[in-house]
């Protein structure tokens, strides 16, 4: 210590947890999350998923609890992701009037307005029965525009159902120009388009596929999502879907890629989104179920990890549970 300067003590404001949280830099706010929810068609009861527990495949009834339970919690919004009855080649159920995520759309649209706001994953990957993103050629390839013509189709069906905001997730090159495109052309300007622009082709993704009955038949994804050693790519991805018209940008998944999220945080000018993802979920509560670790404290620092890196909004399958906390 110099003479004649006081010492410094950064404890001073470690002390108790009302000075901790004065000064915060980096603060998980209700507002800031989004719940995911899965909703099947065909099924009367909710059914629970083994390898995320807690997390349910729902009715359009037991949606439509759900959802409000998440809006009184004080979450910032909810995602929809659908299981249809019937899967074909190119995933008619995507984007029909009576297809399951447009039918849930307007059960929510109609019980909530504006008090949420709706977000619909745009993928293929559910609806499929190759369980790929898009559509295949002869040689069992994902076709990438023809994919584009099937996700504009979709934005349109997602739009008119009651979506304030549509969130492409399948990695096409130019799918966020043709979306964005489809939307205006019919009249839904105001429909938002959250860019999936940096989605791994990651591990983390297994009980999702559960969730989601989406796993591919066969191969993989990698071919259209992003290989987890290449962060150059990940930013000329997002600078593609920015230039394109996005209005946020998602990095996915959260915890491992937190270099990237703080990458595109720092290199765009739009809202930044980050999904923690149901390997990231399922850890934890395993983790916790095998008494492991303190849950709730995990969950908090692993947020705000994510908030820290440069998240603004954070999808999580804890959305409503920390929302409810936090207020």
């Amino acid at each position: 210590m110099t003479a004649g300067f006081p010492q410094a003590r950064p404890r001073r404001l470690r002390r108790t947890p009302a000075m901790r949280r004065l000064v915060a830099q980096a603060d998980v706010r209700p507002a800031d999350l989004v719940q995911p929810l899965f909703v099947k068609e065909g099924i009367s009861e909710p059914q629970p998923v083994s390898s995320m527990p807690g997390v349910l495949q729902h009715t359009r009834e037991s949606l439509r609890k759900a959802a409000a339970a998440a809006v009184d919690a004080g979450a910032g919004g909810l995602i929809l992701f659908g299981i249809p009855a019937e899967k074909d080649a190119r995933g008619s159920a995507a984007d029909s009037p009576s297809g399951i995520v447009q039918l849930a759309l307007a059960d929510l649209a109609a019980d909530l307005g504006t008090e949420t706001v709706l977000m619909a994953d745009l993928c293929l990957d559910e609806y499929t029965d190759h369980g790929h993103c898009g559509v295949l050629t002869p040689a069992w390839d994902v076709d990438n525009d023809a994919t584009l013509e099937r996700y504009a189709s979709i934005a349109l069906a997602q739009a008119r159902a009651g979506a304030h905001v549509v969130a492409p997730s399948g990695m096409m090159d130019g799918q966020v120009a043709a979306i964005r495109g489809a939307l205006d052309a019919s009249g839904f300007a105001d429909v938002a388009i959250c860019a999936y622009a940096a989605k791994y082709a990651s591990a983390f993704y297994g009980p999702f596929r559960d969730a989601a009955e989406c796993a591919p038949q066969f191969g993989d994804r990698a071919s259209y999502q992003q290989d987890h050693g290449s962060p150059d790519e990940a930013l000329r991805e997002v600078l593609l879907d920015v230039g394109e018209g996005a209005d946020m940008i998602m990095v996915k998944p959260a915890l491992a890629y937190l270099d990237i999220i703080s990458l595109v945080a720092r290199s765009v000018r739009l809202p930044v989104a980050a999904y923690q993802v149901s390997g990231e979920y399922a850890m934890v509560e395993a983790a916790a179920a095998s008494g492991w670790l303190d849950r709730d404290r995990v969950i908090m620092e692993s947020l705000t990890a994510i908030k820290r890196a440069g998240a603004g909004i954070i999808l999580t399958y804890w959305a409503t549970e920390v929302a409810g906390r936090l207020r």
